[in-house]
C-alpha cells in the first residue's frame, strides 16, 4: 500500500508540482503576469473545485438516467460548461505562450465557454433538453 504523503503526491497536478520545485514563481494563464501561486491557497480551491465538478457530474449521470428534468438539464449544462471550460484553460496554461497570445487564447476560452452554455440553456428551454436528447440518441 501507499503512504499518505506518497498517495496524495499522485494526486496533485503536475503543473502544481513542476512550479513548487522552480525558484521563479509559477505563471498562471488565467492570472496577471507574475502572479504565481504554485502553493498557494487560491490554487487548493480550485482543484478542490475541479475535483467537486468531476464528481458532480458522476452524480448527475445516473440522475440524467432515473429522474430526467429541468433541473439536472441544467445542472448538466453549467456542470459541462464549467468543466470543459477549467480543461481547455489547463489546454491553454500548458501550450499557448506569450502575453499576447494567451490574452487572445483565453478571451476566446471565454467566449467558447459563454456561448457552450448559452447554447446548452437554450436548447434546455426551447427543445427536449439535455437528458431527453441523450435518450433519444440511445433509443436509434
Amino acid at each position: 500500500p501507499l503512504s499518505v504523503p506518497t498517495a496524495l503526491s499522485l494526486l496533485r497536478r503536475p503543473a502544481v508540482l513542476a512550479a513548487a520545485h522552480r525558484s521563479a514563481p509559477a505563471r498562471d494563464s488565467h492570472g496577471p503576469a507574475g502572479q504565481g501561486h504554485g502553493g498557494s491557497k487560491a490554487a487548493s480551491l480550485h482543484w478542490t473545485g475541479e475535483r467537486a465538478v468531476s464528481v458532480l457530474l458522476l452524480g448527475l449521470l445516473p440522475a440524467a438516467y432515473l429522474c430526467p428534468g429541468p433541473a439536472v438539464d441544467y445542472s448538466l449544462a453549467a456542470a459541462l460548461t464549467l468543466h470543459g471550460h477549467w480543461g481547455l484553460g489547463q489546454v491553454i496554461t500548458d501550450y499557448v505562450h506569450g502575453d499576447t497570445a494567451i490574452k487572445v487564447a483565453n478571451t476566446g476560452l471565454y467566449a467558447l465557454s459563454a456561448a457552450t452554455f448559452a447554447g446548452l440553456c437554450y436548447f434546455n428551454y426551447h427543445d427536449v433538453g439535455i437528458c431527453k436528447a441523450v435518450a433519444m440518441l440511445w433509443s436509434l
